[in-house]
């Protein structure tokens, strides 16, 4: 029996709507840009990212 771990591939502050999404090639968090326009939201923001324990990183055969 094998299970797939699995990480999440985007994200969102809840606190001022910035976005990224997972760059495999870069392995690193990227800006979402929407109409040309990067989702920066605050710069100076604690980042609050959408993680409420809906998401579960295993799958496959329970």
């Amino acid at each position: 029996m094998s299970v797939d771990v699995r990480t999440p591939t985007a994200r969102v502050c809840e606190r001022c709507e910035r976005a990224e999404h997972w760059d495999t090639s870069l392995e690193a968090w990227q800006l979402v840009r929407e109409n040309g326009e990067k989702q920066v939201g605050n710069p100076h923001c604690l980042h609050e990212w959408d993680i409420n324990g809906t998401f579960n990183p295993v799958s496959g055969p329970e």
